[in-house]
């Protein structure tokens, strides 16, 4: 994982907590820029990565087990202001001499936090001042580190917020980045600004200056590009951003894979060619559903669909001439779920334009937006000055309709999800909750079951619906979509779609689930 050294960097060490991206998002949110690194990372590379300040987050396993995940402790050597967030907290006490033990009275949920001493991390509070916080965990320091003294305690944690301030180091056992601490901003900011001397300098503004400043140093004055477009946010914002850098030097290429929604092909060429775009369109339908065909594994998929897309971007760079780069449209949520950053943590699913390219197709990558969160590409694509119904279109996933269309993927299957797929939006925006809701689609399931329609008895497939709520898609919420609005797109899909007799709401949120089914 290359860290970047170039501008103001916060480095999170992750040692495996479910809300190491929720931290990052929370230190983004203050307009200053982070990475996720795997906690174990050595010093060398954090020294190389010139960081402001870090932080250690969280974590699920007892810090004085042999196997626990361990910080290089040279790190606490080299005078960068540092955060430890509970397991964090407890790292940095034992790697610095404090002892950990089990907890006999543990905190899971709310607690009341007791501010000792207003600095530090704790600098916007008061003496005595008393807020909501929450805690998750079965273990607490017991004996402080040299130089540490306590600031802030709760009825079972005496030292539940610990500072060094000589050395600019804190510890807190409760967790700052969840909504349901009070005043947890107050506590993340203090760190940021009062502590590490930071300065709010991550905006769109100058993430845009800066890319356009980074691609045009990636690509030769003679050398080409060619942009893998989608239409959704994250290809469009690459494409502009890229174009702003290369003007006519980029080619934009949007394939019909066969798995695209209703009226797609035409719609995107439409909306791409506004933005000034140079766009080529390629009917690919045939041969992606041909190598699809007889596959219902997802990762399969995913795989078939990914590789077939640097085929056909493979044959066009050919054609083009002098192209070295191809541009694609990768998040940070995209990185952070492909790859395993703890080490031992699972990777959730494959991203088709994550991991880098075949040795074969010689181009190089150009992923400028490969550090934002979705909600930081749309603010780039504003500061760009791109039309609203470009930026706030609901996500779409890479494989397309081929993740919702769970089994066999086929030409008649399709055509009953795409018809199902556009009813869905239709009737969510109608009833005005389009821009309200992070995605809303329907799945195909290869489920059947009898049913009545007239006098005859029907025996089809069953129609799922997603809706949910989000900010960046690392979490997720099943929206508690109206029953009158539920009622119209049930009585729509069963009466107007041939294939679909039966239709159930997805009530699951992200995690356990996923946002797609796929």
């Amino acid at each position: 994982m290359q860290i970047a050294a170039s501008r103001q960097c916060v480095l999170i060490l992750d040692f495996g907590s479910q809300l190491t991206q929720l931290i990052a998002r929370r230190v983004r949110e203050s307009q200053v820029y982070c990475e996720i690194v795997p906690g174990t990372i050595d010093v060398e590379r954090i020294r190389s990565a010139q960081p402001s300040a870090i932080i250690l987050s969280g974590g699920p396993d007892s810090v004085y087990e042999s196997n626990s995940p361990k910080s290089d402790p040279g790190l606490f050597e080299l005078g960068l202001p540092v955060l430890g967030i509970c397991y964090g907290q407890q790292l940095m006490a034992l790697q610095l001499g404090g002892l950990v033990e089990p907890s006999s009275e543990r905190e899971y949920g709310p607690a009341e936090l007791v501010v000792d001493e207003a600095i530090g991390i704790l600098s916007r509070f008061r003496e005595g001042d008393v807020s909501t916080v929450w805690m998750s965990h079965g273990d607490r320091l017991t004996r402080l580190p040299t130089g540490f003294r306590s600031i802030g305690h709760s009825q079972n944690a005496p030292l539940a917020v610990i500072g060094d301030p000589a050395r600019r180091m804190y510890g807190i056992q409760l967790h700052p980045e969840v909504a349901h601490t009070q005043r947890g901003r107050d506590m993340l900011e203090a760190f940021l600004f009062d502590v590490a001397g930071l300065e709010r300098s991550w905006t769109a503004g100058s993430f845009v200056e800066q890319a356009v400043e980074r691609i045009s140093e990636q690509v030769a004055p003679d050398a080409h590009a060619i942009c893998a477009l989608s239409g959704g946010v994250d290809s469009a914002v690459a494409a502009v951003l890229t174009h702003r850098a290369l003007g006519a030097r980029l080619t934009c290429i949007f394939v019909d894979n066969g798995v695209l929604r209703e009226g797609e092909f035409e719609r995107v060429q439409n909306a791409m060619q506004k933005l000034g775009l140079k766009l080529i369109a390629i009917d690919a339908r045939a041969r992606f559903l041909g190598r699809l065909a007889g596959v219902s594994d997802p990762e399969q998929k995913r795989k078939i669909i990914g590789n077939l897309f640097i085929e056909v971007f493979d044959e066009e760079s050919h054609k083009l001439g002098a192209v070295t780069h191809l541009v694609q449209g990768t998040l940070y949520p995209d990185v952070i779920e492909s790859v395993s950053v703890k080490g031992p943590s699972a990777v959730i699913k494959t991203h088709h334009n994550v991991g880098g390219l075949p040795e074969r197709m010689k181009l190089k990558l150009i992923e400028p937006l490969r550090e934002l969160f979705k909600d930081e590409v749309r603010k780039v694509g504003e500061s760009l000055g791109m039309p609203r119904d470009v930026i706030w279109r609901q996500p779409f996933p890479g494989p397309g309709l081929a993740i919702r269309c769970l089994g066999e993927v086929t030409e008649k299957r399709l055509q009953v999800l795409r018809k199902a797929d556009s009813i869905v939006t239709q009737e969510i925006r109608a009833a005005g909750l389009y821009d309200k809701l992070w995605q809303a689609f329907a799945v195909l399931l290869p489920v059947r079951s009898v049913g009545v329609m007239g006098d005859g008895r029907t025996y089809e497939e069953t129609c799922a619906l997603r809706a949910v709520e989000s900010s960046d898609a690392m979490t997720a919420d099943w929206a508690r979509l109206p029953y009158d609005v539920l009622a119209k797109i049930s009585s729509r899909l069963i009466n107007e779609v041939a294939g679909i007799n039966r239709v159930v709401y997805d009530i699951s949120s992200k995690p356990p689930s996923t946002i797609e089914w796929e």
